[in-house]
């Protein structure tokens, strides 16, 4: 999943911070709702950027130590490869800026259980992973939100399915101000605009890493785009019409060329009229297969060095830190226990 937060500094550009967790290759959904977001902010100039690895959240489902460091860096390597760039952006590690943590169990203590209880996302996971319900599954909400007002986050870009922990960030910020005095900035949700790209072998869930077959990963070979696209679900019979409710499967591949190709949904059905579905899915092969051919160049060459990416992580996260530390000296005076 993917985090994203718009901050204001006083007498500077606002600042816009984004997460993604490193829990595998990203997909195409990761891409169209966040990742191609987080290069269009970049490239307008109007903010002070700084996109982190989501690490610390990442270890909250189930994974493998010795695959976590190579799932950070190949992360990092698509922020590259889709356009994020250090000169422009800083890029850390959020477990290399460690105040992330220290402001996540402070803000523990005014975060109320009820709260967290009904999150959405936590039961959710809960019965994805029966075998892995831990605290932090729990707790996540709360480390997001240190992620939020750590920066004086003032508007927060959300897709509708963050609102509720957002407001969970709108209500410990508000609990603490009223504990210890105005400390942090309440955040106001600024819905995006973005693809929700549902799984291709089920177009009633969301396209998850998890279930790799419904997935379309950045860096698939065309040949992979094409076998699964495929066999991708669409529905009973073959006019190529948008209409979500009664062919969600075909509104599905529909919706991932309409972001693509930056036409209206129903436009594409137009070009389309007359056609089959295999006429339709071929084209979306070769639609998908061309616009990330840079990307999966560009994430093959980077991987090969990966000493410049822990430097570029090493650097951001520095840099991140002197900002974090700021705040969090602040949090310290206010509860009072700064020395």
């Amino acid at each position: 999943m993917s985090l994203c937060f718009l901050c204001y500094h006083q007498d500077m550009k606002p600042v816009l911070v984004s997460g993604i967790q490193p829990s595998g290759r990203l997909h195409i959904g990761n891409y169209l709702g966040a990742l191609r977001n987080f290069v269009d902010l970049q490239d307008s100039a109007q903010y002070e950027y700084y996109f982190f690895i989501a690490d610390l959240h990442s270890i909250t489902e189930p994974f493998e130590p010795k695959e976590k460091k190579k799932q950070i860096l190949e992360t990092l390597a698509e922020y590259l490869a889709a356009g994020i760039d250090p000169k422009k952006s800083c890029i850390f590690q959020q477990s290399q800026v460690p105040t992330h943590a220290e402001l996540g169990w402070i803000l523990n203590t005014v975060a109320p259980m009820g709260d967290l209880e009904r999150m959405t996302q936590y039961k959710d996971k809960s019965a994805r992973q029966k075998e892995n319900v831990n605290v932090g599954l729990f707790d996540y909400p709360v480390l997001m939100a240190a992620d939020i007002l750590m920066y004086d986050a003032a508007v927060v870009p959300v897709g509708d399915d963050q609102l509720q922990h957002l407001e969970l960030t709108r209500t410990l910020a508000r609990r603490f101000n009223a504990r210890f005095g105005k400390t942090f900035t309440e955040p106001k949700a600024l819905l995006t605009k973005s693809a929700r790209v549902m799984s291709l072998t089920n177009p009633e869930k969301k396209m998850s890493k998890s279930e790799p077959a419904g997935c379309l990963f950045l860096d698939d070979a065309p040949a992979e785009i094409a076998k699964k696209i495929a066999h991708a679900v669409t529905d009973s019979g073959s006019a190529v019409t948008y209409e979500p409710h009664k062919k969600p499967g075909l509104a599905n591949l529909l919706d991932i060329y309409t972001a693509l190709s930056h036409m209206e949904p129903q436009m594409v059905a137009k070009e389309f009229a007359g056609e089959n579905y295999a006429t339709f899915k071929k084209r979306l092969v070769e639609l998908a297969a061309n616009h990330l051919a840079k990307f999966r160049a560009r994430k093959k060459e980077l991987l090969s060095e990966p000493a410049t990416l822990v430097k570029i992580l090493e650097e951001g996260s520095a840099r991140a830190a002197r900002v974090a530390e700021k705040k969090i000296k602040e949090v310290k005076r206010k509860i009072g226990i700064a020395l």
